[in-house]
């Protein structure tokens, strides 16, 4: 594979690489609450009113709709991000090889920071928050909102773990010649 085909499939698989991890995370949280979605989500990303009935005959179909549409552009962000910087690295197998990596480390750290998150969210006081909605679980709905955002956090610090990889790795390669 040359240099450039490796830069443009990555830019190109990352945002869909990305609404999948979106996609699968979203199935996760609304089995947590549904509230997060019928209250907040799904009029956030416009298939709801607010105050209006959710009358969906399958609402994970919309789940993963905007589970897709909340990630697709962090991927593209990450692609190019860890495209450019692998353009460094001299060899284009070496090259490619390193983008894979860096697509599963970001994956893995955006995940398991993003259960973190959960696991924090269950631990918080839901007493201690003002919630602009009508909620009956609370807490599951403050759990789904912690893991959303530390699954975020998870994405900027594998990212930034992947870039420190490549930089790392393009100066071993570059030293060993």
């Amino acid at each position: 594979m040359t240099k450039t085909k490796a830069f443009i499939l990555t830019i190109l698989l990352t945002p869909i690489i990305a609404g999948l991890y979106g996609i699968l995370h979203d199935q996760i949280t609304y089995s947590i609450s549904e509230e997060s979605y019928t209250q907040f989500k799904f009029i956030q990303f416009g298939f709801l009113e607010k105050g209006e009935a959710t009358i969906f005959p399958y609402p994970r179909l919309q789940v993963c709709a905007v589970g897709f549409l909340a990630t697709w552009w962090t991927g593209l962000i990450i692609g190019i991000n860890i495209s450019l910087t692998s353009l460094m690295i001299k060899d284009p197998d070496l090259m490619f090889k390193a983008l894979v990596r860096s697509i599963k480390v970001i994956f893995i750290i955006a995940f398991s920071i993003g259960l973190l998150g959960l696991l924090v969210g269950k631990f918080l006081n839901e007493n201690s928050f003002n919630f602009p909605y009508e909620l009956t679980d609370k807490k599951a709905f403050l759990m789904v909102g912690t893991m959303h955002t530390f699954s975020y956090i998870g994405g900027l610090i594998g990212l930034v773990t992947s870039l420190i990889f490549l930089f790392r790795l393009r100066r071993k390669t570059s030293t060993a010649c």
